[in-house]
């Protein structure tokens, strides 16, 4: 019904559901959450857990079925069978838009646990928002330059991720560090056509807090064939084709436990195993945005971040 309405419209109706749908949900958090504060760990903070993780993944399925009915935009999405929400996964996907983040709800809804993000730290004042996060038990990292901070940014995943181990969790991370624009592409120097540089600092960290827990990194490529949508677009509906494709990886055993940040060698193996899979997913990229028989003139344009 939304998709026969103008798409101003549209975008305001979804984006005032969006708000009350976080607002809701959100109330249904604080009970939880306070209680998280006073709690032991135990049984009873583990309900709250899941109680929290439970409502979280609500506001997912209610966005999710905005987006189904805002758009007739095609998903064609491949490489999620076999996935299961008891499970451990690490999520390593390309970064273009805020967009991004609602696609991989959509794409992993009831097939993995609830993703959560490492985040910066100035990010838990956010209203709202920052409570929930927290309350969800987000990595918050200063992602300081130095060497105490670094040591500090450690020990925060450390303790992040121990909580991580009582419940099936999903840790996301996106490597670039950043929405790939072509300015950022360009002042990097990028070797890849679709990407920006890998950075394996909270990649590592997650390695080196929890890597023998998860079961497999999920190497996912995104891209936009149409261009990469604005959130505005999305709300609206114009969001455009959308493809997915996912990869399951084993994680290298020499790559597991350690100190990336101290153990250079160690540095260096995360490091060559990351570039390999950017090298793989640029060249994916390249056959989805412009696949046999087209050429660049008359394809679409690299993805490229509007929002």
């Amino acid at each position: 019904m939304l998709r026969f309405l103008p798409a101003p419209l549209r975008g305001v109706l979804t984006g005032l559901l969006l708000v009350l749908n976080t607002i809701f949900h959100f109330s249904l958090m604080i009970p939880a959450a306070l209680l998280k504060l006073v709690l032991p760990a135990g049984a009873l903070r583990r309900a709250c857990d899941r109680w929290l993780n439970g409502a979280a993944s609500a506001w997912v399925a209610v966005n999710n079925a905005w987006i189904a009915a805002v758009g007739p935009a095609h998903w064609d999405v491949q490489g999620v069978d076999g996935l299961h929400e008891r499970g451990w996964y690490l999520v390593s996907p390309n970064h273009q838009t805020w967009v991004d983040i609602l696609v991989l709800q959509r794409v992993f809804h009831g097939r993995i646990p609830f993703l959560k993000f490492f985040l910066k730290h100035e990010l838990i004042w956010v209203p709202v928002i920052g409570l929930a996060w927290w309350a969800l038990d987000f990595p918050f990292m200063k992602r300081g330059r130095n060497a105490g901070a670094q040591a500090a940014d450690l020990a925060t995943t450390r303790r992040a991720c121990e909580k991580f181990k009582t419940i099936p969790t999903t840790v996301i991370n996106f490597v670039e560090g950043t929405r790939f624009q072509p300015a950022k592409h360009a002042q990097q120097r990028s070797p890849y056509r679709h990407l920006l540089r890998p950075k394996i600092g909270a990649l590592g960290m997650a390695m080196a807090t929890m890597g023998e827990q998860f079961e497999a990194l999920l190497d996912v490529t995104l891209v936009y064939p149409q261009g990469a949508p604005s959130f505005w677009q999305l709300l609206c509906g114009r969001s455009g084709p959308v493809v997915v494709r996912v990869q399951r990886r084993e994680i290298p055993a020499d790559l597991v436990g350690g100190n990336p940040q101290t153990d250079k060698a160690l540095r260096a193996r995360l490091s060559a195993w990351v570039e390999q899979q950017w090298q793989e997913k640029d060249a994916l990229m390249e056959s989805l945005i412009h696949p046999a028989g087209s050429s660049p003139s008359n394809a679409a344009p690299p993805p490229s971040s509007k929002s």
